[in-house]
């Protein structure tokens, strides 16, 4: 199925461009973006400074805790944001088109033929008391102009697509009368209906049991491989990356502290929250009732970020510097492979302050904390919330 030509207007003095004429350009060329929320306590800067790109049939994973600003992250660029107390800045280039000060009704013409979004809870995504089938012929009706035959026809091809016995029955049933896996499949359907060329796809496994988790996620790899589509995989769980993208970019606190190719990155983290990120996931070959590694403390108050690194006060290498001075994103010795630390993992500074901080018997950030304080108080002690 090919993706709908589109023109987007940006004004007389802009003129018009065609989306999707330069097949050899980059797809996505995100720059410095911002997304800043105002509230009663002051400004939520959930974003603050991304920037990153996506070429085509590429797959790129966007990992964090709940509330790093991946979500945030992903429905910025697509600007399925609040439409009031929002600040948002930065360019967000698509076939090289800015598409980040178009209208509502311009971005009509990009959702769904252009790009399109599997959000992460199918049931409230879902109209309840709108059958599968009109959910999934709507945008049919939009942006192809198909009718009304063609659009039942492509609608039972596409959920027989994505797994989906009986199709043409689902078509006449409603979200709550299907499994958590098959109401899945239907979003994954929808998002696929146009044709698009990018892809999000928002913690996409969700409340699905373990067996179901990995159907969907070999689907949206069997049908990104089709359509040969760029995606973004956005996800709390770096297992869930691992085999399935080309790069990963990891997010704390509103900003990427390391990127990577994929291989590169599970070879070589620098990033310490990398590390516990990766060492909170359960591993099939430790014994039964193993307990699991946690990130104590809790991610930073966005409204008042504290001045240096932002995961100092929970790091385990942290030393005075890092909670006064912010580090910058700079490259290792691989190309490509960039990271915010001052004492990576794995070099001579980070063996060094590691060691510093167990000898010392000082606490995680490597400096005396107030037992009173919210980052001790308020620490984290479930575990599933990474």
């Amino acid at each position: 199925m090919t993706s709908a030509r589109r023109v987007v207007s940006r004004g007389s003095d802009a003129g018009t461009r065609t989306l999707g004429t330069d097949p050899a350009a980059t797809l996505l060329k995100v720059i410095d973006l911002k997304t800043h929320f105002r509230t009663e306590r002051g400004i939520v800067r959930a974003v603050d400074g991304v920037t990153m790109s996506l070429d085509r049939g590429r797959t790129i994973g966007v990992v964090g805790e709940s509330g790093s600003g991946k979500t945030i992250f992903a429905r910025s660029i697509m600007g399925l944001l609040p439409k009031h107390n929002v600040i948002r800045e930065g360019r967000v280039l698509y076939e090289g088109v800015d598409i980040i000060g178009l209208t509502q009704s311009q971005m009509r013409h990009v959702w769904g033929s252009e790009m399109a979004m599997v959000f992460q809870d199918p049931m409230t995504s879902l109209n309840p008391v709108m059958k599968i089938g009109k959910q999934l012929t709507e945008p049919l009706y939009l942006h192809l102009n198909m009718a009304k035959s063609d659009a039942l026809d492509t609608a039972i091809a596409l959920l027989s697509s994505v797994g989906i016995p009986e199709p043409a029955q689902r078509l006449t049933e409603y979200p709550h009368q299907l499994s958590g896996g098959m109401r899945q499949r239907v979003m994954i359907a929808i998002a696929l209906a146009c044709g698009p060329k990018l892809l999000f796809a928002d913690e996409p496994t969700t409340a699905l049991d373990v067996t179901v988790q990995a159907q969907i996620l070999n689907l949206l790899q069997q049908q990104q491989n089709e359509r040969h589509m760029a995606m973004v995989l956005v996800t709390h769980d770096l297992g869930v990356v691992a085999g399935r993208t080309d790069e990963i970019a990891v997010m704390y606190a509103g900003k990427v502290v390391e990127q990577a190719p994929t291989r590169v990155l599970f070879e070589n983290m620098k990033m310490p929250y990398t590390q516990a990120l990766l060492a909170s996931i359960p591993k099939l070959e430790n014994p039964s009732h193993t307990q699991l590694e946690i990130i104590g403390g809790r991610p930073p108050d966005l409204v008042h970020p504290p001045p240096g690194c932002r995961f100092a006060p929970r790091c385990k290498y942290a030393q005075p510097r890092c909670l006064t001075e912010e580090p910058p994103l700079i490259e290792s010795e691989v190309p490509g492979h960039l990271y915010r630390c001052w004492f990576p993992v794995g070099t001579p500074e980070g063996d060094e302050a590691l060691a510093r901080n167990g000898q010392s018997g000082r606490s995680a950030s490597g400096v005396p904390v107030n037992i009173d304080s919210p980052l001790v108080s308020g620490a984290t002690r479930s575990v599933g919330r990474f």
